[in-house]
């Protein structure tokens, strides 16, 4: 995972209207839970642009007034009409336990189906990992370069080490479309 540092400041003020006057200053209201105790602090909201804002997985080191932790983003929510940052959750990192998180997938080889006419769809983006933070990786590889026309790649072709994959086994990664001009010609 890539590493990324936040500054925040300790909440005195809990509750909607400590938050509320959190984000009038520039500051999103945060919280940091799954170890010995939560921690409520702000951060500045322009911190949050490479963390939210990107597709990639982040392990944040987390500086909270001198007080050093080691999380992942949990959650976070938006204001649904202007964006604006309302609240994020962390979850502390804790040695020798596992932890879940969303990894994209990138999609690598060239498929002959493509190569034909065809068109590839990428039906899954992110693939949904458990394991210890050591061994979580960046980005998770599905391979399509055996795909011909109306072949899919799907879960369980995808190789993870060290981490459990957690979405069903079934579920299609990318596929190879056959467009409307060639369906008549194959089915002849």
């Amino acid at each position: 995972m890539k590493k990324l540092e936040i500054v925040g400041y300790k909440r005195a003020n809990l509750g909607s209207k400590g938050a509320k006057d959190l984000r009038t200053e520039a500051l999103a209201p945060c919280v940091l839970y799954g170890g010995k105790e939560q921690v409520h602090f702000a951060v500045p909201m322009i911190l949050f642009r490479d963390l939210l804002y990107s597709s990639d997985v982040y392990e944040v080191a987390l500086n909270i007034e001198g007080d050093q932790y080691r999380a992942i983003l949990q959650d976070a929510q938006f204001h649904p009409v202007n964006e604006m940052i309302l609240h994020v959750d962390f979850l502390e990192i804790v040695d020798n336990k596992p932890i879940k998180i969303d990894v994209p997938i990138k999609i690598i080889g060239n498929s002959p189906g493509v190569i034909k006419g065809g068109k590839m769809i990428q039906k899954l983006r992110k693939v949904t990992l458990k394991g210890l933070a050591e061994n979580i990786p960046d980005f998770v590889t599905a391979d399509i370069s055996g795909l011909d026309l109306g072949q899919t790649v799907k879960v369980n072709k995808l190789d993870v080490k060290g981490c459990e994959i957690l979405n069903p086994m079934s579920n299609p990664v990318a596929t190879i479309d056959i467009p409307r001009a060639l369906r008549g010609k194959l089915t002849a």
